[in-house]
């Protein structure tokens, strides 16, 4: 079971578009662990793209990713990662495939509407960046009890 870090980004909150993309990682079958409405700070946006510091867009997407709220979310299931970054779609909208939250959705590149973790190794880090362990919910789907 692989877990992933998603955040929808203020760009969709302020579209109204909780509901679409939550809806879309439900039906690939994922499921939601963590969940919660919040303001970025500074500090938080900071860590969480701190592998893009230096780079031209990184002061943008930090001013953006605390202009506003952020749906956070941790989803888990079998190749997790993969299949919430095949839902997301590329970064660019017009590079995305048809079908994707991103080619749906997006209107500019960095109002691309959501963040996924792209390794194990960054959903760790994104999760404990925004989620205690306290946080995270384990629980059994009833049809997980029968398969």
């Amino acid at each position: 079971m692989e877990r992933t870090f998603l955040m929808i980004k203020p760009d969709a909150i302020e579209r109204g578009l909780i509901g679409e993309i939550v809806k879309r990682f439900e039906r690939k079958g994922l499921q939601l662990t963590a969940a919660k409405l919040l303001q970025v700070s500074r500090e938080q946006a900071e860590r969480h793209y701190e592998e893009h510091a230096g780079k031209d867009f990184y002061e943008p997407l930090v001013e953006f990713v605390t202009s506003g709220p952020v749906f956070a979310m941790v989803w888990q299931g079998d190749r997790a990662i993969g299949l919430s970054r095949s839902l997301i779609g590329k970064t660019d909208a017009l590079e995305a495939a048809p079908g994707t939250i991103r080619a749906d959705f997006a209107v500019h590149t960095r109002l691309n509407l959501i963040h996924g973790s792209d390794s194990p190794e960054s959903a760790e880090r994104e999760i404990a960046n925004f989620f205690t362990p306290e946080e995270m919910v384990n629980y059994t789907k009833s049809v997980q009890k029968w398969i």
